[in-house]
Protein backbone atom coordinates (compact mmCIF):
# COMPACT_ATOMS: atom_id res chain seq x y z
CA UNK A 1 0.00 0.00 0.00
CA UNK A 2 0.90 3.71 -0.53
CA UNK A 3 1.45 6.22 2.82
CA UNK A 4 -1.43 7.11 4.75
CA UNK A 5 -1.73 10.74 3.64
CA UNK A 6 -5.05 13.01 5.04
CA UNK A 7 -5.06 16.88 4.90
CA UNK A 8 -4.47 16.44 8.61
CA UNK A 9 -1.41 14.34 9.50
CA UNK A 10 -2.32 12.26 12.44
CA UNK A 11 0.09 10.04 15.17
CA UNK A 12 -0.93 6.90 16.02
CA UNK A 13 -0.61 6.56 20.21
CA UNK A 14 -0.88 2.64 21.22
CA UNK A 15 -1.64 2.03 24.32
CA UNK A 16 -2.25 -1.02 26.47
CA UNK A 17 -0.30 -2.84 28.83
CA UNK A 18 2.83 -4.90 28.08
CA UNK A 19 1.85 -8.04 26.14
CA UNK A 20 -1.80 -6.93 24.93
CA UNK A 21 -0.15 -6.49 21.02
CA UNK A 22 0.42 -3.02 20.58
CA UNK A 23 3.82 -3.36 19.03
CA UNK A 24 2.24 -6.09 16.76
CA UNK A 25 -0.20 -3.64 15.28
CA UNK A 26 2.16 -0.77 15.08
CA UNK A 27 4.85 -3.01 13.01
CA UNK A 28 2.02 -3.68 10.59
CA UNK A 29 0.26 -1.08 10.05
CA UNK A 30 3.76 1.10 9.57
CA UNK A 31 4.48 -1.58 7.11
CA UNK A 32 1.40 -1.55 5.58
CA UNK A 33 0.94 2.66 5.08
CA UNK A 34 5.00 2.70 5.37
CA UNK A 35 4.60 4.95 8.43
CA UNK A 36 7.41 5.59 10.60
CA UNK A 37 7.40 4.54 14.01
CA UNK A 38 8.56 5.45 17.31
CA UNK A 39 9.37 1.72 19.05
CA UNK A 40 10.52 2.46 22.53
CA UNK A 41 10.80 -1.25 23.71
CA UNK A 42 13.42 -1.14 20.73
CA UNK A 43 14.94 1.59 22.44
CA UNK A 44 14.83 0.09 25.49
CA UNK A 45 17.17 -3.08 24.12
CA UNK A 46 19.30 -0.77 21.97
CA UNK A 47 20.07 0.89 24.85
CA UNK A 48 20.48 -2.14 27.30
CA UNK A 49 17.09 -1.27 29.18
CA UNK A 50 18.36 2.12 30.33
CA UNK A 51 15.44 3.85 30.17
CA UNK A 52 16.75 7.53 30.60
CA UNK A 53 18.55 7.16 27.67
CA UNK A 54 15.69 5.34 25.70
CA UNK A 55 13.19 8.25 26.62
CA UNK A 56 15.67 10.76 25.07
CA UNK A 57 16.03 9.35 22.03
CA UNK A 58 11.83 8.51 21.87
CA UNK A 59 11.41 12.19 22.50
CA UNK A 60 14.45 13.32 19.72
CA UNK A 61 13.07 10.99 17.27
CA UNK A 62 9.36 11.97 18.30
CA UNK A 63 10.59 15.79 17.51
CA UNK A 64 12.08 15.36 14.14
CA UNK A 65 9.11 13.43 12.98
CA UNK A 66 6.62 15.24 13.71
CA UNK A 67 9.01 17.96 11.24
CA UNK A 68 7.68 15.65 8.32
CA UNK A 69 3.98 16.34 8.90
CA UNK A 70 3.54 12.58 7.34
CA UNK A 71 1.42 10.37 9.81
CA UNK A 72 3.90 8.55 12.15
CA UNK A 73 2.84 5.55 15.20
CA UNK A 74 4.64 6.32 18.64
CA UNK A 75 4.17 3.03 20.62
CA UNK A 76 6.18 4.28 23.49
CA UNK A 77 5.72 4.77 27.28
CA UNK A 78 1.74 5.28 27.14
CA UNK A 79 0.89 3.85 31.35
CA UNK A 80 -0.61 7.30 32.66
CA UNK A 81 -2.79 9.71 31.53
CA UNK A 82 -0.68 12.68 32.07
CA UNK A 83 2.05 10.92 29.95
CA UNK A 84 -0.37 10.09 27.07
CA UNK A 85 -1.79 14.04 27.76
CA UNK A 86 2.27 15.61 27.35
CA UNK A 87 2.38 13.33 23.64
CA UNK A 88 -1.07 14.89 22.65
CA UNK A 89 -0.33 18.59 23.69
CA UNK A 90 3.44 18.40 21.50
CA UNK A 91 2.12 16.50 18.96
CA UNK A 92 -1.27 19.01 18.22
CA UNK A 93 1.02 22.20 18.94
CA UNK A 94 2.88 20.82 15.76
CA UNK A 95 -0.62 20.39 13.35
CA UNK A 96 -1.28 17.15 14.34
CA UNK A 97 -4.21 14.83 15.17
CA UNK A 98 -3.79 12.17 17.83
CA UNK A 99 -5.45 8.74 17.84
CA UNK A 100 -5.42 6.67 20.82
CA UNK A 101 -5.52 3.04 19.77
CA UNK A 102 -6.05 0.92 23.01
CA UNK A 103 -5.24 -2.78 22.86
CA UNK A 104 -6.53 -4.91 24.59
CA UNK A 105 -6.45 -8.57 25.67
CA UNK A 106 -6.70 -10.09 29.02
CA UNK A 107 -4.02 -10.24 31.36
CA UNK A 108 -3.06 -13.83 32.31
CA UNK A 109 -2.48 -13.81 27.98
CA UNK A 110 -0.19 -10.23 28.16
CA UNK A 111 1.72 -11.41 30.99
CA UNK A 112 2.40 -14.99 28.77
CA UNK A 113 3.00 -12.63 26.03
CA UNK A 114 5.15 -10.08 27.86
CA UNK A 115 7.39 -12.42 29.84
CA UNK A 116 8.25 -15.12 27.12
CA UNK A 117 11.95 -15.23 26.24
CA UNK A 118 13.05 -13.74 23.31
CA UNK A 119 16.61 -13.56 21.39
CA UNK A 120 16.77 -9.78 21.79
CA UNK A 121 15.96 -9.65 25.58
CA UNK A 122 13.20 -7.78 25.77
CA UNK A 123 10.92 -9.86 27.86
CA UNK A 124 9.89 -8.92 31.38
CA UNK A 125 10.42 -10.85 34.48
CA UNK A 126 7.03 -11.83 36.36
CA UNK A 127 7.32 -9.46 38.98
CA UNK A 128 8.43 -6.45 36.23
CA UNK A 129 4.95 -7.31 34.40
CA UNK A 130 2.95 -7.00 37.83
CA UNK A 131 4.87 -3.42 38.27
CA UNK A 132 3.61 -2.62 34.90
CA UNK A 133 0.26 -3.52 35.44
CA UNK A 134 0.24 -1.28 38.71
CA UNK A 135 1.22 1.91 36.95
CA UNK A 136 -1.36 1.38 33.90
CA UNK A 137 -3.95 3.82 33.95
CA UNK A 138 -6.73 3.27 31.35
CA UNK A 139 -7.84 5.57 29.05
CA UNK A 140 -10.83 7.38 29.32
CA UNK A 141 -14.28 7.82 27.33
CA UNK A 142 -12.84 11.68 27.68
CA UNK A 143 -9.72 10.46 25.90
CA UNK A 144 -11.48 8.94 22.83
CA UNK A 145 -9.51 6.36 22.49
CA UNK A 146 -10.16 3.17 19.50
CA UNK A 147 -10.39 -0.04 21.38
CA UNK A 148 -9.28 -3.01 19.69
CA UNK A 149 -8.50 -6.54 20.45
CA UNK A 150 -5.25 -7.75 20.48
CA UNK A 151 -6.41 -11.02 20.01
CA UNK A 152 -8.00 -10.33 17.16
CA UNK A 153 -6.09 -10.34 13.18
CA UNK A 154 -4.45 -7.33 12.12
CA UNK A 155 -7.18 -6.90 9.18
CA UNK A 156 -9.86 -6.66 11.73
CA UNK A 157 -8.14 -4.48 14.04
CA UNK A 158 -7.12 -2.41 10.89
CA UNK A 159 -10.41 -1.88 9.76
CA UNK A 160 -11.86 -0.25 13.02
CA UNK A 161 -8.66 2.18 13.33
CA UNK A 162 -9.17 3.04 9.51
CA UNK A 163 -13.09 3.61 9.93
CA UNK A 164 -11.87 6.23 12.82
CA UNK A 165 -9.20 7.75 10.31
CA UNK A 166 -11.74 8.26 7.81
CA UNK A 167 -13.61 9.92 10.49
CA UNK A 168 -16.81 7.50 9.61
CA UNK A 169 -17.27 6.13 12.77
CA UNK A 170 -20.29 8.33 13.81
CA UNK A 171 -22.57 6.81 17.12
CA UNK A 172 -25.20 4.87 15.64
CA UNK A 173 -28.63 6.37 14.97
CA UNK A 174 -31.93 4.27 15.13
CA UNK A 175 -32.90 3.20 11.49
CA UNK A 176 -36.19 5.03 10.42
CA UNK A 177 -38.96 2.30 10.73
CA UNK A 178 -39.78 0.93 7.29
CA UNK A 179 -42.66 2.03 5.59
CA UNK A 180 -45.03 -1.18 4.20
CA UNK A 181 -46.26 -0.92 0.77
CA UNK A 182 -49.95 -0.20 0.15
CA UNK A 183 -51.97 -3.14 0.06
CA UNK A 184 -53.21 -4.13 -3.21
CA UNK A 185 -56.53 -5.54 -3.74
CA UNK A 186 -55.72 -8.64 -5.91
CA UNK A 187 -58.74 -11.11 -6.91
CA UNK A 188 -57.58 -14.38 -7.38
CA UNK A 189 -60.24 -16.61 -9.38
Amino acid sequence: MKPLTSATPHVIIMVGIPGAGKSAFAEHFAKTFQAPIVHYSQLLAATNNDSDTADTIAALMLDELLKTKGTLIYDGPTYTKAGRFDIIRLVESQGYKSLLVWVQTESIEAKRRATRKRADESSLTPEEFDAAIKRFSPPTAAENPVVISGKHTYASQLKIVLKRLAGTQRPETPEAPRVRPAARNIIVR
